[in-house]
């Protein structure tokens, strides 16, 4: 079996044309940066660029017991012949998560690595006054985490701007075959960034809505998030993750119905099912255009003349 560039499953003739189309990624894997300095002590903005920000010595444990974790997760009994390819975020304390986890893969396994710009953190500003800082969150927790934009800084919806042209970039990548990758093996793409970056990420991927966004849990250091491809094409969290975690991490029970749902499906039936792009929209749709759906539309446009 192999994926045509729109994730539909396809049967191949033989064995070996299997081999000469490109497939798609059987898991995308989200991973946030291990512990930094500045999740430590909040004084580091002060005087360090937050893109200069190291890790702690436990923070360099743990990336090393992430790799482990990783590795764990990719080369499983069905998974004999795989590889990975790295996306990093540019700032120090993820491109030092990154020198921790390869000690858990050898050349063989990592087809490649890049470092990617457009997946770094929210910008908060420069050199950041704590007490000011402060002051500024709360003011974003009043006014919602999504449009917020911090003073000289970014909000949620600039760096969905800057994800969703990454994910042009990324599907552009596989469609191409940049990432050189032998299509008889499984592929991961493995994006190491940062823990807002990465929920926007999934809220453009699966069309979650901003009211969704924001009841989104931030992931822990070195924590990872596996997307992988079901059978019929569709990426899902439910197929690695379980209900009692994605509860945990925000999901609604009717967010975690549709990711059970892509775990299964075929692509092109997923907006004539999902809740939220009807019933969050409208008080009532009716089912069919019959009279009295013309009676209420009369009477509507009648209460409007007379206006």
């Amino acid at each position: 079996m192999h994926q045509n560039r729109n994730g539909a499953a396809s049967s191949s003739s033989s064995s070996s044309s299997s081999c000469t189309q490109p497939v798609l990624p059987k898991r995308i894997i989200l991973m946030r940066h291990a512990e930094s300095q500045g999740n430590l002590d909040h004084a580091a903005y002060t005087t360090t660029p937050d893109n200069k920000i190291p890790l702690t010595e436990q923070g360099l444990a743990q990336a090393q017991l992430a790799g482990a974790q990783l590795r764990r997760v990719v080369s499983t009994e069905d998974d004999s012949d795989w590889r990975v390819y790295f996306y990093v975020s540019p700032y120090e304390r993820t491109r030092s998560t990154l020198c921790q986890i390869g000690r858990s893969f050898s050349r063989k396994r990592v087809i490649g690595v890049r470092e990617e710009c457009r997946i770094r953190e929210q910008d908060f500003g420069n050199f950041q006054v704590q007490e000011r800082m402060k002051a500024i969150k709360e003011s974003r927790e009043k006014f919602g985490r999504f449009f917020y934009r911090f003073p000289e800084g970014e909000s949620a919806a600039d760096v969905y701007d800057r994800v969703s042209s990454f994910l042009e970039s990324l599907w552009r990548d596989i469609d191409m075959n940049r990432l050189r990758h032998n299509p008889c093996q499984d592929l991961n793409l493995v994006i190491i960034s940062h823990g807002l970056t990465s929920r926007v990420f999934l809220m453009k991927w699966f069309k979650w809505t901003v009211e969704q966004f924001e009841h989104l849990n931030n992931l822990g250091n070195c924590e990872f998030r596996v997307m992988q491809l079901g059978a019929g094409g569709e990426y899902s969290l439910a197929i690695h993750h379980t209900e009692e975690e994605l509860l945990e991490w925000g999901l609604s029970p009717e967010m975690i119905a549709d990711q059970k749902w892509r775990a299964h499906s075929s692509k092109g039936g997923w907006t004539e099912r999902c809740p939220w792009y009807f019933d969050a929209f409208f008080d009532k749709l009716a089912e069919s255009d019959d009279t009295d759906n013309d009676d209420v539309w009369h009477e509507s446009n009648d209460k409007i003349q007379q206006n």
